[in-house]
């Protein structure tokens, strides 16, 4: 396996965006090149993660207040960037994470409105300020979206899906809008890419992104 300087590549994006699938499909093609690669989600990612996943997706927990959401999600990022994260890129794995620091901005800020510079401050504090290397940003109509997502066989939470799924298409849209922000934000970082084409084609583009920020790392 090659090693290398620490790779953090991370994908953002709305309900059925189709972020988690091609996540595994680069991981795919880097393993194949002969780069040790590590797929994580988020929240989740390890025993710890998993369970506050639970708490945070479970339709049963409709009461979860804005605030106790963004520090339940801010507590899972801290526990597996200390436990996975960076181990892992310490042992010189590449790491992909479907989701990450974005996400909170665009569905705790844009979405609930809470303010973005505090979620910035835990972003950073929660993560031991890492940065990601590059992020695809898969853009999805929430419309379009949301129906891809509650269609999918193996959906846990039955058709209504899960309880982020579960909000209605304002709140939707205005993480949408969060995202689009973002891509203006930081244009070198994150690459925005329509999620309505093909599965193949939106990998190649990802690929050919991710060779030229490989490229550029190692100099």
């Amino acid at each position: 396996m090659k090693t290398r300087k620490q790779i953090l590549i991370t994908f953002e994006g709305g309900e059925g965006s189709g972020k988690t699938t091609q996540s595994k499909l680069l991981a795919i093609y880097l393993k194949q090149k002969g780069f040790d690669v590590l797929v994580l989600r988020e929240p989740g990612g390890c025993p710890i993660t998993e369970k506050i996943r639970n708490i945070l997706l479970s339709p049963d927990n409709f009461k979860l207040t804005s605030l106790s959401e963004l520090f339940l999600y801010e507590a899972s990022r801290a526990q597996l960037t200390a436990e996975i994260i960076l181990p892992a890129l310490e042992a010189g794995k590449i790491v992909i994470c479907d989701r990450f620091t974005d996400a909170t901005i665009a569905y705790q800020g844009w979405g609930r409105k809470l303010p973005t510079a505090q979620i910035e401050m835990l972003n950073d504090l929660a993560c031991y300020n890492l940065k990601p290397a590059i992020t695809f940003y898969l853009d999805i109509d929430p419309q379009e979206g949301l129906k891809r997502a509650k269609g999918l066989a193996d959906k846990p939470y039955g058709l209504a899906g899960d309880r982020i799924e579960a909000q209605n298409l304002t709140f939707h849209k205005n993480v949408r809008n969060g995202y689009l922000d973002l891509c203006k934000q930081y244009r070198q970082r994150i690459k925005q890419i329509a999620a309505d084409k093909n599965i193949d084609e939106i990998q190649k583009i990802i690929q050919a992104y991710t060779d030229e920020t490989l490229a550029q790392i190692e100099g």
